[in-house]
């Protein structure tokens, strides 16, 4: 019986992608809900069990991302500062990304939505936060930068790289290895 209970879940995630799908193809403005369940093959009552307005699918892409990203802000508040925890905080990172990709060629294309519905806040403070726990006490400004490219260049990776030949974990752990590096060169005492 149990199986049903998981098709909704699944319905909810299958009108997440096709609705991203769309988004990318002809934008945001321009895509309606009643073409997303066209897309989908179901009823708009169907969708509309499930999101009410094409912003309540953006937000709840959006939760769906920051969850890990909270999960690892707490873990990170529970670990000694210590250098080993911050690779261990940007190797998360990294895999709580990868599954992120398409969410961020959205923001990247929508910034005008991404400002209305107030997510690059909600993702600003994220990155605050996260910046913040990789830091070394007293960070200098080197040291700050350092940290800071550490994380611009793994959401920065996630579009340089899509277009380059090559297999998406390849890619993922090298822009992991030069953030680690900047991590760790910003730990070492001088």
């Amino acid at each position: 019986m149990g199986s049903s209970k998981q098709r909704r879940g699944n319905t909810r995630q299958r009108i997440q992608d096709v609705a991203l799908e769309l988004f990318a193809e002809q934008g945001y403005e321009k895509t309606s809900l009643r073409e997303i369940a066209e897309q989908l093959d179901v009823t708009k009552a169907a969708l509309y069990y499930h999101f009410k307005t094409k912003e309540d699918i953006v937000v709840s892409l959006f939760e769906d991302l920051t969850k890990p990203i909270d999960e690892l802000i707490e873990w990170g508040r529970e670990q000694p500062s210590t250098l080993d925890t911050k690779q261990q905080l940007i190797e998360r990172y990294s895999l709580a990304l990868a599954g992120a990709a398409p969410l961020f060629r959205f923001m990247q294309e929508n910034q005008a939505t991404m400002r209305e519905l107030s997510i690059g806040e909600m993702f600003k403070d994220r990155m605050t936060t996260l910046l913040d726990q990789l830091l070394p006490p007293d960070a200098t400004m080197t040291e700050r930068v350092r940290c800071f490219s550490a994380i611009f260049s793994m959401h920065a990776g996630l579009f340089v790289l899509k277009d380059v030949e090559g297999d998406p974990e390849e890619k993922r752990k090298a822009i992991l290895e030069v953030a680690t590096d900047l991590i760790t060169q910003a730990h070492r005492a001088d």
